[in-house]
């Protein structure tokens, strides 16, 4: 009888066959990537640049700002007539003069950060419309609770206001924002308080 031929493992050529050799990236293809990632960097810093100055970066938030205070003049103007308190009169004039001031003084800064407060973003100026605010206060009129709804709606907004400035401070580079910023809210805050007083004085 003829020995049997031995069997071999079925692997046996991936064994005695010789590693692969790992592929390694000359000088020129290294170069090459880090080119690729280089230029995919710079464009998503472009493109996070673009989104801040034009979705909700500072240059949104100034005129925002500078929106939004011209609202509350026109609320605070056109509010006088109606409101009974003397204590609230006298309250509400120095807001109008704090108002017409602020407005007054921002356009500079705005100019200093190239935005035209005479061409706001159309898309702000119908995002910060007054009015659900304006209805609110007319229903106020009407049912003779008009200064307690006009005291608290201000005095929650010039809180808001406040908030915006201060976002605005910390995300700017401009100096002379920063110094209109500084010096409206300190001319802006003794108002609020008063507002906040009249408030909690009629609960």
């Amino acid at each position: 009888m003829n020995p049997e031929t031995p069997q071999l493992p079925i692997d046996y050529l991936n064994q005695i066959a010789p590693p692969p050799q790992k592929q390694k990236l000359d000088k020129k293809s290294l170069l090459l990537l880090a080119l690729l990632i280089g230029g995919v960097l710079m464009i998503v810093v472009s493109f996070l640049v673009f989104i801040s100055n034009h979705s909700g970066g500072p240059k949104a938030d100034m005129q925002t700002l500078a929106i939004r205070m011209q609202n509350l003049q026109k609320i605070s103007e056109s509010s006088q007539k109606n409101i009974k308190s003397s204590e609230l009169r006298g309250i509400n004039s120095n807001l109008k003069s704090f108002l017409s001031n602020a407005n007054r003084d921002i356009a500079e800064p705005l100019t200093a950060n190239k935005v035209d407060i005479k061409k706001l973003d159309k898309n702000l100026v119908a995002k910060e419309k007054t009015d659900t605010l304006a209805a609110d206060l007319e229903d106020a009129r009407l049912n003779a609770q008009f200064d307690d709804t006009y005291a608290r709606e201000m005095s929650f907004k010039l809180t808001t206001l406040s908030i915006l400035m201060e976002t605005i401070y910390k995300t700017s580079g401009s100096k002379s924002m920063k110094e209109f910023l500084v010096a409206t809210d300190d001319n802006l805050q003794p108002i609020k308080t008063k507002l906040e007083e009249f408030n909690q004085t009629n609960r």
